[in-house]
């Protein structure tokens, strides 16, 4: 089984890596939602969404602070075959703020800490720091 969400942020920190400006990754909701979350957290730059029909793409823009990649790391938490939930009271904050967690709820996907704010638990997805 694959795991397109851990495919989309492989991709993120590989084109890092080496310096690209855009990647593409193909078109999913939950893709886009993710990165749209990253683009308004200030990981990415820009988030565009490109193509019809079959082939739909996300095109995503890079940010390089001082020459350095902004997304250090990216971690996987949930996945297909071993889902990980946690209710509000575990949702801890990462790498002492400087992090994300990106968190699926009944209200959407959102961060760890609007879903503290809004007190409500969910699926963690991944954490990116």
């Amino acid at each position: 089984m694959q795991d397109p969400i851990a495919d989309m942020l492989n991709r993120l920190v590989n084109a890092q890596a080496v310096k690209k400006e855009t990647v593409e990754v193909p078109f999913s909701q939950i893709k886009y939602a993710i990165a749209k979350i990253l683009e308004s957290k200030g990981f990415v730059k820009s988030v565009e969404f490109k193509g019809k029909r079959t082939k739909k793409l996300i095109e995503i823009a890079l940010l390089y602070p001082e020459g350095f990649p902004r997304i250090e790391g990216v971690k996987r938490i949930s996945k297909p075959g071993q889902r990980v939930y946690a209710p509000t009271q575990k949702i801890r904050r990462i790498r002492s703020g400087k992090g994300i967690a990106i968190i699926s709820t009944s209200k959407g996907l959102m961060t760890n800490q609007e879903a503290q704010k809004q007190k409500v638990g969910g699926e963690i997805l991944c954490e990116i720091y």
